[in-house]
């Protein structure tokens, strides 16, 4: 089977992994902090903190600009959970904004109505996370500026994104965000095995995600309460989580990340033959932006409804490995329970039911996508 995506490991890789074996670290030793510095150049941010996963950077950045248990978090239904999710961990209430249907992400029109009516109710989100869908910056232009006016925080869910860029800066310069987060899973453009990392401008943030990720332990004098007791001394000043990367994932990602261009750069000559050879074929290819590059972590397309379900069947059943990213958040059983229902998001909802993501990784051949386009062809045929 052609599966949707898969990591590309190489010999640099696996001497990097083999390297920090032979170490005198496995977790906490250079080869983290040396990642973060490689990932915080490569987006123009100033501070970035890596983590076991994206999901526990997403929590750490709402912890860190205050999300609590009176608050409310908005984001896109069209993503994974964890982008909602995150904001459960804190205890907020979750809602949603729909999205554009020619880009799959958050609409910033929809945004900002959403906006104006919180302001009118008094009932603000105090973060606002938009998602890069498929590796498609958001329009973060229109998002930022709509944040500033209202008051409100901003968190780049850009899991899918790294590598990507936006009005010619890389995403993740967080130019209209507090925060951006990426994934690093092996499906992902580059991967640590598992893991995550938030990039920021701001240094307190850094700092405070930084002790988050580690129990809420400082070893700093100036946060302590009280003088240390000697050199070993250690105190925790809030709640925090083990969400640390070893030293094994830094340096997997950091012999990766030294291949990102050229991986950003397959995808997007996929892509474009993708586009070239569905042209005539009754689907809706991905939608692209003149302002922004994707990362084309996915090529996601679009057929009717009416034969959709068939059509993926049909290509499973022919060895090609499809997907649906996503099932819109708000239709999962847990946030039915919270209120939320079929008809809350019609564009999101219309998404679902006509999405699918076809193969698209760095080690793919024409041959391969030869393969998949036939094999689609037939079915709409």
């Amino acid at each position: 089977m052609i599966p949707y995506g898969r990591q590309d490991i190489r010999q640099d890789d696996i001497d990097a992994v083999a390297d920090v074996l032979r170490s005198d670290f496995l977790t906490q030793g250079p080869a983290v902090p040396h990642f973060e510095s490689a990932i915080a150049a490569r987006v123009d941010a100033a501070h970035a903190v890596a983590v076991n996963s994206a999901t526990s950077a997403l929590h750490i950045a709402c912890v860190a600009l205050g999300l609590g248990p009176d608050d409310l978090l908005w984001t896109s239904p069209v993503t994974f959970v964890a982008s909602a999710n995150c904001a459960r961990y804190c205890g907020a209430q979750v809602d949603f904004v729909d999205i554009d249907p020619a880009t799959g992400n958050m609409c910033p029109s929809r945004l900002e109505e959403k906006l104006e009516q919180a302001a009118s109710a008094d009932r603000l989100p105090k973060i606002i996370i938009p998602v890069h869908l498929a590796g498609l910056s958001c329009d973060m232009a229109a998002i930022g500026a709509l944040a500033a006016r209202y008051g409100v925080r901003v968190i780049e869910d850009a899991s899918h994104a790294v590598g990507a860029s936006c009005g010619g800066g890389p995403v993740g310069s967080c130019e209209y965000s507090d925060i951006a987060v990426f994934s690093f899973h092996p499906v992902k453009i580059v991967t640590t095995g598992e893991g995550g990392v938030a990039v920021t401008q701001d240094a307190e943030l850094a700092s405070h995600m930084a002790r988050l990720r580690s129990h809420g332990i400082t070893r700093d004098p100036e946060l302590m309460t009280h003088a240390p007791d000697g050199p070993w001394y250690y105190q925790q000043i809030e709640l925090g989580w083990n969400y640390r990367m070893t030293d094994i994932q830094a340096a997997l990602g950091h012999a990766q990340l030294a291949r990102l261009e050229d991986y950003v750069a397959r995808r997007n000559a996929l892509a474009d033959r993708y586009d070239r050879m569905l042209g005539g074929m009754p689907i809706s290819r991905p939608g692209r932006t003149t302002a922004s590059r994707s990362a084309f972590h996915l090529y996601i397309v679009r057929i009717s409804a009416e034969r959709h379900r068939a059509v993926f069947e049909g290509l499973r059943a022919s060895g090609i490995g499809v997907n649906l990213h996503y099932i819109p958040v708000h239709l999962q059983p847990y946030y039915r329970d919270l209120g939320f229902s079929d008809g809350d998001f019609p564009e999101a909802e219309r998404y679902y039911a006509e999405a699918i993501s076809l193969p698209l990784f760095p080690a793919m051949t024409e041959a391969m996508q030869d393969e998949v386009v036939d094999a689609l062809a037939g079915l709409l045929n």
